[in-house]
């Protein structure tokens, strides 16, 4: 070896000896270390996050606008301004924690309004106040260190005196010669000041320091030629004092005028300090966003797909999560709101918003145009942040630090700044070919990619921008054509390569475990989708079933259309449900009657319930005399029937009434139902299954009549529960209902089922089965690479700007999938 040290090797055996955990917290520490401002970053937006003010707003600005996009790493002075911002914000918010101050008075009162003033600014008081910014502060001094133990750290101020020096000497060469006109751009950093900048503009260079030169030449000769005129001014005074009236006396300016000539040099001295104070934080600005969209060299990267992941992460939190956007809506549902046709506004603009935002960096990563990039950067960095600190703590009436939802949404956000700030810095890369779930051939890629083109849409919508954003000669046809073939020979060549993989001798059976696993499972899952909704409907109510017991229950009697004669409900003690030995008794009683067996199989004891209805009506017969007297003259005509109308309601979670007319002459039997059903999804009515013979119970009703009042009276004669009072018995049935996770499936029903989701699946199934006989040309192809790389040869010439190629290779993928013979010759194996 060319170096060796017992030391050094000492040390690393030591350190190979030690314990994994140990081990594992050194490569940690050496992580932190490594990425120590990512850890300064992250701990500055978890600072924000929490105490959403104005006071911690603006380092997370000049992270995504200042430090993420230096090159190649953030300057000393960023970290300086960020040291010091935090210190003199930990200063200020001690500074207001005294009681003194009189919005300290009312803390509980203010708390929680998001406009109140001192929330907004971040100086109100409140316990562990300056927690984080003391976190935030460590983190910003670990950093520091780490910086000075590398010799990063002075590194700005060499390179500051360096470009001095060359400032100095290139200042010189112009005055002995010519400077070479294409002098290539110098990257400076933001914290730069004036006098160390070396411009890159010679013309507007020349003309600025022109024009600069020349207002201060101005300003010399006028202050010099005015203070010579004084000077002259005051001689002539005193040689006319002396000499008499020989000479001429000038007339002496007054106090005014002095006064005013001496105001205009202030101002231009003002102005001038105006223009080079300006110069100096506009000049720097300039110059680092000029150098960071022309840059010297660039470390081209691509991160657009985990910039799309980001936005898609985002889109998903704002559909689940969308009640956290708007007003009052904090147990909304978006099913439930889409499914009454009502979209909410804070759903609808945030949806909007990111969608756009996609469409847009699409586009933008299409046309690789970084300036684009940075103004959309700046322009999305200063919007969301307005938005979500100060318009939507207005909008859903609460802080934006109490607000789960929308705090996960700006983290992913941030996720995405520092993404595209990346992707700036280091510049969009010269060619982008293909999807990027095509990079490699295997089953995680294929499966990935069929999933990607069965979601609605999303296909059409990207082959439709990329033709919009893309140089090319084809038209919208000719590219989707292009695009579809590509994607086919992709899954073909995904297939093949499996196949290479795993080959499969010639002349050997199918193993049992290919068959019967693969086999298997699509036969049970075939049998299940079959079997679905009868399987669910049934297994939902009898398993997961919920209990849904009646609230109300009440009768109504009615004869011929008149005034009703009898109404009573049965509420709370009145409705029972069945003990186990009046269940039992209740089982037996119908032994020989097998379809009241069958009926009772489908429910539980506690899905009965009995009503004890009062015999008394609960209201007045308030029938008037000349209805009466025509009622009575019905009853007495033995020879038209007359019409008794009895109708019931039970109610539960969800009203249902059922009403059924009977004519009878001058009788009251058989007219009692007193066994109900109340489905879950339709009216009550009466169980034929239970009855004796078919035939109802009879009831006996009587007229009371009072001094000036007068009600009717029913009673039940074949009650099971023997009373002496006069009453009505009724057993209610109830079906279960389904749970609430579970309704939008079970609201279908077995037929809805059928026709939604089993007839669609099969259709879908049926699309694998039929039709391969007119698909075998294009489908058994043993070697795709010539034309898989054909169509990489096409997205290469569009990117490189040879369009006549473009358009002559896709003539010749064209001519290939129309000429049989040409398609064999060139898909043959090797």
């Amino acid at each position: 070896r060319m170096f060796h040290d017992d030391e050094l090797e000492e040390s690393e055996k030591f350190y190979v000896g030690q314990p994994r955990v140990l081990l594992l917290i050194y490569a940690l520490y050496n992580t932190l270390v490594a990425r120590s401002e990512m850890v300064c970053y992250f701990v500055i937006i978890l600072n924000h996050m929490i105490s959403a003010s104005m006071i911690t707003l603006v380092l997370p600005i000049l992270i995504f606008l200042w430090a993420m996009l230096s090159v190649p790493r953030p300057s000393k002075r960023f970290w300086m301004t960020a040291i010091v911002y935090t210190e003199v914000a930990i200063v200020i918010k001690y500074f207001f924690q005294f009681g003194f101050f009189p919005w300290n008075k009312h803390v509980d009162y203010t708390k929680d309004k998001p406009y109140h003033p001192p929330n907004i600014i971040g100086i109100e008081k409140k316990e562990g106040y300056v927690h984080y910014d003391l976190v935030q502060l460590l983190a910003l001094f670990f950093h520091r260190s780490i910086l000075k133990c590398h010799g990063l750290w002075d590194e700005d101020e060499k390179g500051d005196s360096s470009s001095n020096k060359e400032d100095t000497d290139d200042e010189l060469s112009l005055t002995g010669g010519r400077r070479d006109s294409s002098a290539s751009l110098k990257s400076v950093n933001l914290a730069a000041s004036v006098e160390s900048i070396h411009v890159h503009f010679p013309e507007q260079q020349t003309a600025i320091r022109r024009k600069s030169s020349s207002s201060i030449s101005q300003l010399s000769h006028r202050s010099s030629f005015s203070s010579h005129r004084s000077k002259r001014g005051s001689t002539s005074t005193r040689n006319s004092s002396q000499k008499g009236s020989s000479v001429l006396s000038i007339k002496q300016k007054s106090r005014k005028e002095l006064l005013m000539e001496k105001f205009r040099e202030q101002m231009i001295k003002a102005k001038a300090f105006t223009i080079k104070k300006t110069l100096q934080v506009y000049v720097p600005i300039r110059q680092f966003f000029y150098n960071l969209i022309h840059p010297d060299y660039s470390a081209v990267t691509d991160v657009y797909v985990l910039m799309f992941l980001a936005d898609t992460v985002d889109f998903i939190i704002i559909v689940f999560g969308f009640w956290a956007f708007g007003k009052h809506s904090a147990a909304a549902d978006i099913t439930s709101s889409l499914s009454e046709d009502q979209v909410p506004e804070a759903f609808l603009v945030m949806v909007l918003i990111q969608f756009g935002t996609m469409v847009v960096d699409r586009a933008l990563y299409l046309k690789k145009t970084v300036m684009g990039k940075v103004i959309f950067q700046v322009i999305l960095v200063f919007g969301i942040h307005f938005w979500m600190f100060f318009i939507l703590p207005g909008v859903t009436e609460r802080k934006f630090s109490q607000n789960t939802v929308a705090q996960l949404w700006y983290f992913v956000k941030c996720v995405y700044f520092g993404l595209s700030a990346y992707q700036i810095r280091c510049g969009y890369p010269t060619r982008v070919l293909g999807n990027f779930l095509t990079k490699s051939y295997n089953y995680v890629n294929l499966f990935l990619f069929q999933g990607f083109r069965l979601v609605p849409f999303l296909t059409e919508l990207r082959a439709v921008m990329d033709w919009v954003w893309t140089d090319t000669t084809l038209s919208l046809s000719s590219w989707i054509c292009v695009e579809d073939i590509y994607a086919h020979i992709f899954i073909l060549k995904c297939w093949r390569e499996s196949e290479k993989r795993y080959p499969q001798p010639r002349g050997q059976k199918k193993k049992k475990v290919v068959k019967y696993g693969m086999g298997g499972m699509i036969i049970v899952l075939l049998i299940c989708i079959v079997w679905f909704p009868l399987l669910f409907m049934s297994l939902i109510k009898s398993v997961a079933g919920i209990t849904n017991k009646p609230l109300d229950v009440s009768i109504t009697i009615t004869l011929g259309g008149y005034q009703p004669i009898f109404t009573m409900s049965a509420q709370q003690d009145q409705l029972k449900t069945l003990d186990p030995n009046e269940f039992n008794e209740f089982v037996r009683s119908y032994r020989g009657n097998t379809a009241a067996l069958q009926f009772l199989e489908g429910y539980a004891r506690e899905d009965i319930t009995r009503a004890d209805l009062e015999g008394n009506s609960n209201s007045l017969w308030t029938i008037s005399p000349p209805s009466r007297q025509k009622m009575i003259e019905g009853l007495q005509n033995l020879d038209a029937d007359f019409t008794l109308v009895i109708s019931w309601t039970i109610q539960r979670y969800k009203n249902m009434k059922y009403l059924i007319s009977l004519f009878f002459s001058r009788t009251l039997e058989e007219v009692y139902p007193f066994y109900i059903k109340a489905p879950s999804d339709s009216l009550a009515k009466p169980i034929k299954q239970l009855l004796r013979d078919c035939k109802w119970e009879n009831i006996t009703v009587s007229l009371v009549k009072n001094t000036s009042e007068e009600w009717w009276v029913l009673n039940q004669l074949g009650k099971r529960q023997k009373t002496p009072q006069e009453g009505l018995e009724l057993f209610i049935f109830s079906d279960k209902v389904s749970p609430p996770s579970l309704g939008f499936l079970a609201g279908y029903g077995i037929m809805g089922l059928y026709a939604s989701v089993v007839l669609v699946i099969g259709k879908f199934v049926r699309e694998f089965f039929s039709g391969i006989s007119h698909s075998i040309m294009f489908e058994e192809l043993p070697n795709v690479d010539r034309i898989l790389k054909l169509c990489t040869d096409i997205f290469l010439v569009r990117e490189t700007g040879e369009l006549e190629l473009e358009e002559d290779l896709y003539a010749k993928l064209i001519f290939l999938y129309r000429s049989p013979e040409t398609m064999i010759k060139w898909t043959r194996e090797k």
